[in-house]
This record gives structure tokens, C-alpha cells and sequence, in this order.
């Protein structure tokens, strides 16, 4: 079984499915913080775990991420289930996205066609465009056959992708790209650029909800 959180609001506007990265769970700092930011603009959002997460909450022991096979299953799984539960009269545009690896198995999915039918669109928080310390091995292929948009909210000093590498890559041109100042792979800036983690943490929160209506507006 799958272990969700699901944090709903009075009136919502739209659904996100938010999923983790590759080294902290559905309940880490910032996946609480942006979860609020969510709430707080009206939008509900469902959080998960990967198996090999749970697992390692049930051991005590570190264990890496699983296969992309096994965490597209798990992810598509979590969106299948949430759609079978869900009020034909009651349905919001889904979005499904996450931080970095949760981000990459999210931006996989909408090439998926049984799911690109399922959902509005496709948010990521540091998608991880190539390893650490690896800028070789790129991770394009899920932004260049998408059928859905995608917005990529990325810090310009991003290990794993910054502005200056993104702006060499080719990617589809529904892919849409909003760069934080000074944000490193947590959107997080240093002292010195005058930002703080809480407003990059909002102004992420905010371009996803305007990606949101806009593209459901587009419709």
C-alpha cells in the first residue's frame, strides 16, 4: 500500500499530486512548506511515497531510489486512484509534478497518452536534468516528447541543470521555464543575493498556480 497525505481546502481551484526527490520523504520541510504555499492559493494537494521510501521508513534503512519503471508505476498508480475516488461532479484540473526525481517520473508520465489524457499539465520543482558532477548525461527526453505543458521552476545555479546549461538543451515548446535568482537545486539563494528561501519557496508556489490557470483556461 501506498502511503498518501492529502491536504484539502474549502474552496479549491485545482488538484496537485506532488511527489518527493530521491533523498527526503512526503513529509520533509519542503514539501510541507510548498504544500502550505499550495493551500494558502486555494489549491489542494495530494503527497506520496515511493515504495523504496516507505521501506526505508519501515527499517530504519537507507535504501536508494527504485528503478524508473517502478516509480512510474507507482506514480501512475497514485494518479489512477485519485481519479476513480474523485465526484464526477466535483472535478479540478489535475496537475501532477514534484521535487527533482519527483519532478523527472511527473514530466515522464505526460508522454504517456493514457495519462496525458488524465491530467492538465505537469509542474517541476529542480528537475534534474543530468546527475551531479555528470552534465553528459542529460535527462531531456521526458521534456521533448511531453503532451502536456510542463512549467520547470529552477534555481540559475542549479547543479543539476543551471540557466546557463538549459539554455544550450533542446526541449518541447510546451516546456516553460521560470528561473529563481541565485536558487541552487532546493530553489534555495545564498545571503548575499538578497533573496531568502521563503520568497523563492512562494514565487514557485505562484508560477505554478498562474501555469495552472492559465492552461486550464487555454482549454
Amino acid at each position: 500500500m501506498i502511503s498518501k497525505t492529502i491536504n484539502n481546502v474549502e474552496s479549491p481551484i485545482g488538484q496537485v499530486i506532488f511527489a518527493h526527490g530521491a533523498g527526503a520523504n512526503m513529509h520533509h520541510e519542503f514539501m510541507e512548506q510548498i504544500t502550505k504555499l499550495f493551500n494558502k492559493a486555494d489549491v489542494n494537494v495530494l503527497r506520496f511515497n515511493f515504495p523504496y521510501m516507505d521501506k526505508r521508513d519501515e527499517t530504519g534503512k537507507r535504501y536508494p531510489p527504485d528503478r524508473m519503471p517502478k516509480l512510474i508505476d507507482c506514480y501512475q498508480f497514485v494518479i489512477d486512484e485519485f481519479i476513480e475516488q474523485l465526484d464526477d461532479n466535483a472535478k479540478l484540473p489535475i496537475f501532477i509534478g514534484g521535487k527533482s526525481m519527483g519532478s523527472r517520473v511527473a514530466a515522464t508520465l505526460a508522454g504517456d497518452d493514457a495519462v496525458s489524457k488524465k491530467i492538465n499539465g505537469v509542474f517541476c520543482l529542480g528537475y534534474p536534468f543530468h546527475p551531479a558532477k555528470k552534465p553528459e548525461k542529460l535527462r531531456l527526453t521526458p521534456l521533448q516528447n511531453t503532451d502536456k505543458p510542463i512549467l520547470i521552476v529552477q534555481g540559475e545555479r542549479d547543479t543539476l541543470g543551471s540557466q546557463i546549461e538549459i539554455g544550450e538543451y533542446e526541449t518541447s515548446t510546451m516546456c516553460q521555464y521560470v528561473f529563481l535568482a541565485d536558487g541552487d537545486h532546493s530553489l534555495k539563494p545564498r545571503v548575499k543575493s538578497g533573496f531568502t528561501h521563503q520568497q523563492h519557496m512562494e514565487s514557485a508556489v505562484n508560477a505554478v498556480v498562474t501555469f495552472m490557470m492559465r492552461d486550464t483556461d487555454n482549454e
